[in-house]
């Protein structure tokens, strides 16, 4: 494995965005482990499979799946989905079945394979516990519901014009409480981990918070 940038922190806290232009800022090359996970959702999605779904059946349909991800863009069976992973009922089923260890377990060897040739940033809610306990740096971005809410809220309203505010914070609480408590991979801060909440902070000056803790711990 090479150096690894892991951040992990709950939805709308700005990981994403953050750990693309942080990879810029180091040279690193940024994988988007929420794309892959998004992905598998669509997968899943499209063939109908429900929540209580068995793991063996998902199992045999994942078996059969290809999720790729290359320069910034993520292909489930070679084809491009890279915008259609971006919706609403796709958020709800990748909270849902991200907490699956079959989901788990077929998208852990991607990642870890990913690392192997590159120097990366990447980031999720398992990253610095699970997918990467090792990396070389780790961070846990995180912020208010609310605030969370209305940056998901104001990066969907675009595209969804009859989206509300109020759905998306209840959203926000519903997985919040999902990923944390889940037996499986829960939402939490490993050891060694920096913690940074971004509430009150520009996407520039979270970066630079970054950047100053990567220095002060070289």
């Amino acid at each position: 494995m090479k150096k690894v940038i892991a951040i992990d922190g709950p939805s709308g806290s700005g990981k994403s965005t953050i750990a693309k232009l942080l990879a810029k800022k180091t040279g690193y090359t940024f994988l988007d482990s929420g794309a892959l996970y998004r992905a598998t959702a669509l997968k899943l999605l499209n063939l109908d499979i429900k929540e209580d779904t068995p793991d063996r059946i998902i199992e045999t349909i994942l078996n059969n799946t290809k999720i790729s991800y290359n320069n910034g863009r993520v292909f489930l069976d070679d084809k491009d989905i890279s915008e259609k992973i971006r919706t609403p009922e796709v958020d709800r089923y990748t909270s849902i079945f991200s907490s699956r260890s079959c989901v788990r377990d077929f998208l852990l060897h991607i990642q870890r394979e990913f690392s192997s040739n590159n120097d990366i940033v990447t980031e999720g809610r398992d990253m610095t516990t699970i997918v990467f306990p090792k990396a070389w740096r780790k961070f846990f971005l995180t912020a208010s519901d609310r605030t969370r809410a209305m940056r998901r809220y104001n990066q969907l309203k675009v595209a969804f014009s009859d989206i509300r505010y109020e759905d998306i914070l209840n959203d926000i609480i519903e997985r919040d409480e999902r990923d944390s408590k889940r037996s499986i991979s829960p939402l939490k801060v490993g050891e060694g981990v920096i913690v940074i909440d971004n509430s009150e902070l520009t996407v520039e000056a979270t970066i630079q918070k970054m950047l100053d803790e990567i220095g002060a711990i070289k």
